[in-house]
């Protein structure tokens, strides 16, 4: 199930399913230690005798957040209980605190009782093994902690603190959990439990005929019991109004960090400048503090692959940066860059993933196949963030900070890139590709080191090192040699996926196989995108590898096979994605010559909102036959694309129009 909506701060981040249940809570780092594994942190409503959790299909559910903000806007209204609950979530801009206002409406012509219940389902540490969970008298809270992480629950409305509460066992000796207790109207009252636990509190309202009351409710999260009853009293001693009211002004204030380019375009849908403010706002939330940039947060994914997108690519990191620096917000990503020389190795190439904390995530690449000895890396992770901290000079001119990531990063990894080649070639020696499926030497991968070398030369000109930069310069232009000449098919018209070798022949193979990827030779400059051998590819990649069903898009790749909803690969030679489906859009852009021809572009921009989330939020691929999220939603390298792509289409548009009328002016 997708996330529609997700909020955090940089140490919080909180997700929520379409039935307005909780089902992500990550503390302290963005990404990592998720405390709810999906487990569902439940709302429920009780009134004259019938009880109704909000997940429940009865409710009707409106999810959407208050504009230009991380905070929810949402409404669940149940006909049976005539009952309608308006609901806001936000994380607190800078304390570890979440908030939540719940406004219980009684919509019937009586006076009448309703209870309100949340339930609690939290293993802390991602490990429901050793849990305790506590009603402190001292505060009138419930505490759920293990080891060094602590976590605070309590709410009041207009008569005090919460009414009811219950501490219980969740899944072993039979206990489904302590939220089915809620289900009578009437909790427990079960002071402290120990193992695999859960709570649940509840709120005992008196509203009359159409009347209504409203809750609010908080968890903070800290390292020990004086540091979470500190948040507590810090939300006490503020309104929950003022509290949620600063963060709207501060996700606006951030908005306004760079003035609406957006403004001067005049064929703009509001639809499209929403989605991409929406977007940014997305991609900070994946930002942590600490410097890591994570895919997704959507935990659903481990019901299919037992292992999470809760991790830092550094392509992906790369990429979202670049989105970053491009639109205005490039100090963001000074701890990326950081992030990124701390994790490089002593060869000066980057691993596959990592965790948010720095260590070294999971992965499926071998150091060891059929006998040989190999680097478990895709290389064009570690030439990406090379990519983009030139990009960063060029918007910011940080020179003392590039300076320091010159020699921490920049050096050591570009000495790998020049020496990481397959001799015969004068390409990059065999990685994953990007989609890290398979071992071989790709245009996409040469492609970035290509971009990474030249990078590089040109940050090495900047600090007074001629030799170096001519050696960067040098091994660019061979790779670009290389590509040109081993990479481009003249007989297909266009540039090869990439060459896989043949440990039987000992030689290397042409994978002619028609993978999006390519647009790499145009996105990293190999080639400018007019190049008839860029159009002739990219007219196959939209031929090939368009979905020719209604939902449309560009998939990966011909004949992908992740999540791959149908053997019909020619209506669905893949699911199709947004990355890809820009990528194109991007290509478009870049060969326009009028305002008229960025109509191409603007409708692929137009398909990616209409394949959105009703709250904005994108996912990874969709559907080919229904349209619907697959894989995880959101991926922030998904609304990245967004991004750059929209921010690249009104520069493009306020450059063809300044050529026109450059044109009606020089000719009346």
């Amino acid at each position: 199930m997708p996330r529609p909506l997700v909020i955090g701060n940089g140490k919080i981040t909180v997700t929520f399913d379409c039935n307005l249940e909780m089902r992500d809570f990550f503390y302290p780092y963005v990404g990592q230690w998720n405390h709810l594994q999906g487990n569902r942190n439940r709302l429920g409503v009780w009134t004259e005798g019938k009880f109704s959790w909000v997940s429940q299909p009865v409710w009707e559910k409106c999810l959407s957040y208050k504009e230009d903000a991380l905070v929810t806007d949402c409404r669940a209204f149940n006909a049976e209980l005539e009952v309608s609950l308006l609901i806001n979530d936000a994380v607190h801009r800078r304390e570890n605190i979440y908030l939540k206002r719940v406004v219980v409406q009684n919509l019937s012509n009586r006076e009448r009782e309703i209870r309100l219940f949340f339930g609690q389902d939290f293993s802390v540490d991602e490990n429901e093994v050793g849990d305790t969970v506590f009603f402190d008298p001292f505060r009138h809270v419930l505490c759920h902690y293990k080891r060094n992480r602590y976590f605070l629950f309590t709410g009041k409305s207009s008569r005090g603190f919460f009414d009811q509460f219950a501490t219980g066992v969740k899944g072993f000796g039979g206990a489904e959990g302590t939220w089915r207790d809620a289900e009578d109207g009437v909790l427990s009252g079960n002071a402290i439990a120990q193992g695999s636990v859960d709570s649940a509190i509840g709120f005992n309202l008196f509203l009359p005929p159409w009347g209504e009351e409203t809750i609010f409710y908080w968890i903070c999260a800290g390292r020990n019991i004086q540091e979470v009853r500190a948040l507590d009293q810090f939300t006490r001693d503020q309104t929950m109004e003022e509290l949620l009211f600063r963060v709207e002004t501060f996700s606006r204030a951030f908005l306004s960090v760079r003035p609406r380019e957006e403004q001067a375009v005049e064929d703009l849908s509001p639809a499209l400048v929403k989605a991409y403010r929406r977007s940014l706002l997305v991609v900070r939330v994946h930002v942590d503090d600490e410097g890591a940039i994570i895919a997704s947060p959507d935990s659903d994914i481990l019901c299919t692959n037992r292992d999470h997108y809760c991790y830092l690519w550094p392509r992906d990191g790369a990429f979202i940066a670049y989105s970053l620096i491009k639109t205005g917000y490039g100090r963001l990503t000074r701890k990326f860059f950081e992030f990124c020389a701390n994790a490089l190795t002593d060869k000066g190439y980057l691993l596959h993933k990592y965790n948010p904390d720095g260590t070294v995530g999971s992965s499926w690449h071998p150091w060891l196949a059929e006998g040989v000895i190999q680097l478990p890396i895709q290389e064009d992770e570690t030439a990406l963030v090379i990519w983009a901290l030139w990009e960063y000079y060029q918007e910011e001119r940080d020179l003392e900070f590039v300076l320091k990531q010159y020699h921490a990063y920049v050096r050591p990894a570009a000495h790998f890139l020049c020496n990481y080649v397959d001799q015969s070639l004068r390409l990059p020696a065999e990685s994953y590709d990007l989609w890290e499926e398979r071992r071989g030497i790709f245009t996409y991968t040469a492609s970035t080191v290509y971009a990474g070398l030249k990078a590089a030369e040109a940050m090495a000109e900047l600090f007074g090192q001629p030799q170096l930069a001519q050696r960067y310069h040098q091994s660019a232009e061979e790779v670009r040699e290389g590509i040109l000449k081993h990479l481009y098919d003249p007989d297909r018209e266009c540039f090869l996926r990439g060459l896989i070798f043949n440990r039987k022949t000992g030689c290397f193979e042409p994978d002619p196989t028609v993978d999006s990827s390519v647009a790499g030779v145009f996105l990293f400059g190999v080639l400018p995108p007019h190049d008839h051998r860029v159009g002739k590819t990219m007219e196959k990649v939209r031929e090939t590898l368009w979905v020719k069903t209604e939902v449309g898009g560009i998939a990966r790749y011909y004949g992908d096979y992740y999540f791959r909803q149908t053997e019909d690969l020619t209506r669905a030679p893949g699911n199709p994605w947004i990355i890809c489906t820009l990528w194109l859009a991007q290509y478009y852009l870049r060969i326009a010559r009028s305002i008229d021809e960025l109509r191409r572009a603007r409708e692929l921009l137009e398909w990616s909102v209409r394949h959105s989330l009703p709250t904005g939020v994108m996912p990874e691929q969709l559907h080919p036959f229904t349209g619907a999220p697959l894989s995880v939603a959101p991926l922030a390298w998904s609304h990245s694309t967004y991004v750059v792509t929209f921010q690249e289409y009104c520069a493009r548009y306020r450059e063809l129009l300044r050529s026109r009328e450059e044109l009606q002016f020089t000719f009346g």
